[in-house]
């Protein structure tokens, strides 16, 4: 596979105010790669990723970009759950025409018809957004960024409020997209287990960059095998973990060497 950079990251620090959210992170991410992002709330790891969508601009170091067609999937919110769209309204407009108006060409129709029909929403297609479930609209979604992910799809935390089943569902299409299609893939995760099975490689922030490199050398670390205290779980949707949360979990606290 042609080892392309289509991300690099050159002592990347973003600053909100005196806060400094990112602090000196390099890295580079290739044609193929499937990058998982870890860390705790507030480590920095969406702050990273505004700062590579450009969304935010980096106080220091620079970020390169060698790819054009970049999808991209955020944390929901009820703005999104609100969208009165159809299902199919929803996908085809990951597809961006140039236009003003929303006037698509074949080859975008065709490319909205065919992530509907990978994702199985068939079925949705003339139903309202706002009336899915919560893994209906995550699934539509997906299928929007899909349309726009001709070279690199970025999610962030894809998973948020869903449970583990569904979970499983959208990990298993994204890592087939992956290793299947050779669709590049960034996806900040708080789930620290799926994210080691799923992905090629890991960052691990802690504002700063804990680890980078490849899945199977993480698993190796620390910071992989004696994690202690159980962050509030992200994974579903519950207020509280107990014991009987089947759910996999990043944890957080003292590593140890």
């Amino acid at each position: 596979m042609e080892n392309k950079e289509l991300i690099s990251c050159r002592n990347v620090c973003v600053n909100y105010g005196s806060l400094v959210a990112v602090d000196n992170i390099s890295f580079s991410l290739n044609k193929g790669d499937y990058l998982c992002i870890v860390g705790a709330n507030g480590s920095g790891k969406s702050t990273l990723v505004k700062a590579i969508l450009g969304l935010c601009k980096p106080a220091d170091g620079e970020i390169v970009k060698s790819c054009k067609g970049i999808g991209y999937l955020g944390q929901q919110n009820v703005i999104q759950r609100d969208f009165p769209a159809t299902v199919r309204e929803v996908v085809i407009s990951g597809c961006l025409p140039q236009n003003i108006l929303p006037l698509y060409s074949k080859a975008e129709k065709k490319r909205a018809k065919e992530e509907i029909y990978k994702l199985g929403l068939e079925k949705l297609t003339k139903k309202s957004f706002k009336e899915l479930s919560g893994g209906q609209m995550q699934r539509v979604l997906l299928a929007r960024a899909f349309c726009a992910a001709t070279e690199l799809l970025i999610l962030d935390e894809p998973v948020n409020g869903l449970d583990p089943i569904v979970t499983d569902e959208l990990y298993s299409i994204v890592r087939n997209r992956n290793r299947e299609e050779k669709l590049t893939v960034m996806m900040v995760s708080h789930d620290i287990h799926r994210a080691v099975q799923n992905a090629t490689h890991i960052l691990h922030m802690n504002n700063q960059a804990m680890f980078f490199g490849t899945a199977e050398d993480y698993k190796k670390t620390p910071l992989y095998n004696e994690m202690t205290t159980v962050e509030t779980c992200s994974t579903h949707a519950c207020t509280h973990c107990g014991s009987d949360c089947t759910a996999s979990h990043i944890r957080v606290g003292v590593y140890h060497s």
